[in-house]
């Protein structure tokens, strides 16, 4: 941000696992990957949510989309509910579960907002 406070985002589009879920920490490393470091960014917002956290997508100065990027690598979900016409999202996650990037690897890796639900925490998924 261009006055160096600190800020919760949200990604806007995209549901990455949550903590404890197979795969979580490889998608914060993913993220922590692009966007840390002293990197300058661009966030284009779209909304403020419920917990007031802004809404949007993060932009890198080579004019990557990072939550695009968490997606086609396949570390996160496109957020049908949020984002329900974003078709290069749509593609984005399409390819990743065809090349079995990232979270495709699993068979049936359980979306997040499966997980958050009441007890769905305890299920154990196997990887072959």
């Amino acid at each position: 941000m261009h006055d160096r406070k600190a800020q919760r985002i949200r990604l806007h589009g995209i549901d990455c696992p949550e903590k404890g879920q197979p795969f979580w920490t490889v998608a914060k490393w993913a993220l922590s990957a692009l966007v840390l470091f002293g990197r300058t960014v661009t966030i284009q917002r779209h909304d403020t949510d419920r917990y007031k956290r802004v809404v949007a997508d993060i932009v890198l100065a080579d004019a990557t989309n990072v939550n695009q990027k968490l997606v086609k690598d396949g570390w996160c979900w496109w957020y049908r509910t949020y984002a329900p016409d974003d078709m290069v999202l749509e593609g984005f996650e399409a390819e990743a579960r065809e090349a079995k990037r990232g979270l495709w690897i699993d068979p049936r890796p359980i979306p997040p907002w499966e997980w958050r639900k009441p007890g769905k925490r305890s299920r154990i998924q196997m990887i072959p």
